[in-house]
């Protein structure tokens, strides 16, 4: 028989020892950070966000702002950018950077309502000018890609040359003019109502879902989120890398082709002032949304739901006849307050979203 310590007698053994004092308090921290920089923790900030936002509008406009040709019109207004946002996606995720989706999309509106295409159109049909300027947008990207995937160029460098040349040669070849869409069944079409929703809603819900589907349910948005947090890494498994990029900057490269034929279906036009600026929004709505700008982490969803608050921003500035510039001002605070709660909540964990 054993005899016990008389010393020792009552005092708890380490497996019985409470626990010391905060660890309690820290293991509550770290739960709350793990639920933060989680997927149900980001676009849960992301929907109050926007209901606060909804909040404000339905205050200060309570006769227009939540009427139903309001909201048809902010998602309108959020179709355009959010096409182009959904392709920014994919790119940032894998940790690359695409500057020219802007410019893109100015030259394929452009070359889709120049006469010999829009000719063609009538001779033929009108999906002539939709396949042109998808085929334009699916062109700039590859070269973004080939660029930068085989020449080696960093991807702010390639994109920002695009941006310059798509630009110049979208003027070079619209004359700095004002191209008019002369067929009528595509004008129609492009401002059919489905259901009462507006066909540009449409297209952006289609891309999205299809976007979602590809980062989260394929095994190329596996790899997209592999190589966008450890791009050697992912060679040696054995993921074709720079086949990958070229591949991803053509996705994106198309999501500019679209949002052209969106653009030409609300204006009628097709100048290459269009899309001026329009890839710092779909960056900035990228960010907002979660993906983190270093890649390893992507969200369509989040980034669905950066584009409706930045769209609906811009409609209660708007309802309330507030200046541009103080808009301009609350998206840059809001676009930095975005950035620092990556900085302390999010972590590259390889999961896409």
């Amino acid at each position: 028989m054993s005899e016990q310590n008389p010393g020792t007698a009552g005092v708890p053994t380490a497996s019985e020892a409470p626990p010391p004092t905060g660890t309690t308090d820290t293991a509550q921290r770290s739960g709350v950070r793990r639920f933060m920089s989680g997927s149900v923790g980001r676009n849960l900030g992301l929907v109050v966000a926007l209901l606060l936002l909804v909040i404000v509008g339905a205050v200060t406009a309570p006769d227009t702002f939540l009427s139903v040709s309001n909201t048809l019109t902010i998602l309108r207004q959020a179709s355009i950018l959010g096409v182009v946002a959904i392709g920014m996606t994919l790119v940032i995720t894998a940790g690359g950077i695409d500057l020219s989706v802007g410019s893109v999309l100015g030259l394929a509106s452009v070359v889709a309502t120049l006469a010999a295409i829009q000719d063609l159109a009538d001779q033929l049909h009108w999906v002539v000018m939709i396949v042109m300027a998808l085929l334009v947008g699916v062109a700039a990207g590859l070269i973004n890609g080939i660029v930068i995937a085989y020449g080696k160029v960093v991807a702010f460098m390639a994109t920002l040359a695009m941006l310059i040349a798509a630009r110049g040669l979208a003027e070079v070849l619209a004359e700095r003019r004002t191209l008019q869409v002369k067929d009528r069944g595509f004008i129609e079409f492009m401002n059919l109502d489905f259901i009462g929703v507006d066909v540009l809603i449409w297209i952006f819900a289609i891309v999205a879902v299809i976007g979602w589907i590809i980062l989260n349910r394929t095994t190329f948005g596996r790899r997209t989120v592999a190589i966008g947090g450890n791009r050697e890494a992912a060679r040696l498994a054995g993921i074709n890398v720079n086949r990958h990029t070229m591949w991803l900057y053509a996705i994106s490269g198309l999501c500019a082709g679209i949002a052209a034929v969106m653009y030409l279906g609300r204006t009628t036009a097709g100048t290459s002032t269009h899309g001026t600026l329009l890839e710092l929004d779909a960056i900035a709505a990228v960010v907002v949304g979660g993906t983190l700008l270093v890649g390893g982490r992507g969200t369509i969803t989040g980034t669905v739901f950066g584009v409706l608050i930045f769209t609906t921003l811009t409609n209660v500035f708007v309802q309330n006849n507030l200046n541009s510039s103080i808009q301009a001002v609350v998206k840059g605070v809001i676009i930095v307050v975005a950035v620092l709660l990556q900085q302390r909540f999010a972590r590259p964990t390889g999961r896409a979203t």
